[in-house]
């Protein structure tokens, strides 16, 4: 370690964002850079800790602690304040296809178990990645390097989010052709279409997607497997299958009201939102607008906070956020120690800018939905709820009781969706037959990733549910290594 003492000279230091009433003008990333002097020093921070818990990758108490990836953090960490950048871009890469994704939109498992937060503010771990990728493409680094030779062998993946991009990119690495089949007219998955773009702009996602092009990974775009092109022609056509097309079954909400005109999935917004804006700057009006209107998003997530973000974007009214969670604490408590993922409060971009504009943080906690109510047109017009605490059950399981005198209702012209995500579509597993689990995911064991189908493997929120880029893209290259093995006999992916 260059700088043994860097933990206790220097102070965690990451990039101002720009201001909330400026960004809310347009859909430009929010963030903002150090100088390579402070990035240095946030660097020399790591602090040669003896056994580095940041790059473990393991489940503590159902939540991930350490980089799933197993990125070698110190080690880059170490490079960057030497200032050796492309040496430390050698030793990332080693380990993720897509540190421009994750140095984004990671919510970083990585920092929560730092040695160094365990009484310190932790080492900016992600905006030390995301620096290296950056620096990396600015200085023509990052070039096509397409395999030497192909091995004659044909895979077919299927879907295009991080767990198939990185199948599909490990797998061409060895020499595989590799054709990605997505539904959609964009590659990205919910890279693309998920994430607003001031979260991650679509320049950076379809650089990376032109990358593996140049690399001869061919993308089919507005193709559904099981509906546009057969699975089973699939089987026929290629050596293997690679099934990575996420839980994008979205959880609905069963109250009175629910049919009512306003009254969106979460994606619905996002995805023609993003569409909208990569086609016409949100000219040709095909999205759902939140322009002058009462928002309420139900759901506390990272989704929903988006879901804030473009609504304010777009002008709206006044948004309120309903999650029926209590309000995190503001630091651990002793059931959540390091190096367990810190179950603290955060204030995440859409609720900054709503303080901002409203003078509130848009969160109401302890909130369930009742019903939603209409007008005389069949449009939304309100949200009607009721505060609720949590209790054991006679079995000792915690569950949500309502507040009697706590009802509220809520002016709503448009009323979001974002409670997450139940499973997979079937369109393209039922024709293969391919089994699945009691939560409809696919069944496929974590580290061997093959169906019950010879030559079918899956990976991602398909196989293991809704989860995090990091985990997708831990997946995919899992399910790459088998897949390899399977076609090769044996395999040098790691």
């Amino acid at each position: 370690m260059g700088k043994p003492t860097g933990f206790m000279e220097y102070k965690r230091q990451v990039p101002a964002d720009r201001e909330p009433k400026e960004r809310i003008k347009d859909w430009g990333e929010f963030h903002l850079h150090l100088t390579e002097e402070e990035q240095r020093k946030q660097g020399a921070r790591c602090m040669d800790c003896g056994i580095p818990f940041c790059h473990s990758g393991v489940l503590l108490a159902g939540m991930a602690s350490g980089c799933p990836i197993n990125n070698l953090i110190p080690e880059w960490n170490d490079l960057i304040f030497k200032g050796q950048w492309k040496e430390a871009l050698g030793r990332l890469l080693k380990t993720n296809n897509f540190p421009e994704f994750t140095g984004r939109v990671c919510p970083a498992p990585c920092e929560g178990s730092c040695t160094l937060g365990i009484s310190e503010p932790q080492v900016t771990i992600k905006v030390n990645e995301c620096t290296i990728i950056d620096k990396a493409y600015e200085n023509g680094w990052i070039v096509p390097n397409p395999p030497k030779t192909r091995t004659g062998k044909k895979v077919a993946v299927v879907g295009s989010g991080p767990s198939g991009l990185a199948c599909a990119d490990q797998l061409n690495k060895v020499g595989h052709s590799v054709t990605v089949f997505e539904r959609s007219d964009r590659i990205g998955g919910l890279m693309m279409y998920g994430i607003p773009n001031m979260k991650l702009d679509k320049s950076v996602v379809q650089r990376r997607v032109d990358l593996m092009k140049a690399e001869g990974v061919e993308f089919v775009v507005n193709t559904e497997v099981g509906k546009d092109v057969p699975s089973e022609k699939l089987l026929k056509e290629f050596d293997a299958v690679v099934l990575c097309g996420g839980a994008t079954k979205p959880r609905d909400l069963p109250v009175e009201g629910r049919q009512l005109k306003g009254v969106h999935f979460a994606m619905e917004f996002l995805h023609a939102n993003t569409k909208s804006l990569l086609d016409s700057n949100l000219s040709d009006g095909n999205y759902i607008s939140a322009k002058g209107k009462d928002v309420v998003v139900i759901g506390g997530g990272d989704t929903g906070t988006d879901c804030v973000g473009t609504s304010i974007r777009h002008g709206c009214n006044s948004v309120v956020q309903l999650e029926i969670m209590p309000q995190p604490p503001m630091s651990r408590t002793p059931d959540n120690p390091w190096p367990q993922w810190p179950k603290v409060l955060k204030v995440d971009y859409g609720q900054e800018e709503a303080i901002e504009l409203y003078g509130r943080d848009p969160r109401d906690y302890c909130v369930t939905t009742k019903k939603i109510v209409g007008d005389e047109n069949g449009n939304v017009k309100e949200v009607h709820t009721v505060k609720v605490e949590w209790k054991k059950d006679e079995n000792g399981r915690f569950g949500p009781v309502e507040i009697p005198g706590t009802e509220k209702v809520y002016p709503a012209q448009l009323v979001l969706l974002a409670m997450g995500f139940l499973g997979p579509e079937d369109t393209a597993l039922k024709p293969l037959g391919v089994e699945q689990d009691g939560r409809s995911n696919v069944k496929a064991d974590y580290g061997k990733f093959s169906t019950n189908v010879p030559g079918v493997f899956s990976a991602g929120d398909m196989r293991r549910g809704q989860s995090l880029v990091v985990w997708a893209i831990n997946e995919g290259r899992g399910a790459a290594r088998e897949c390899d093995k399977y076609l090769m006999g044996k395999t040098t992916l790691r």
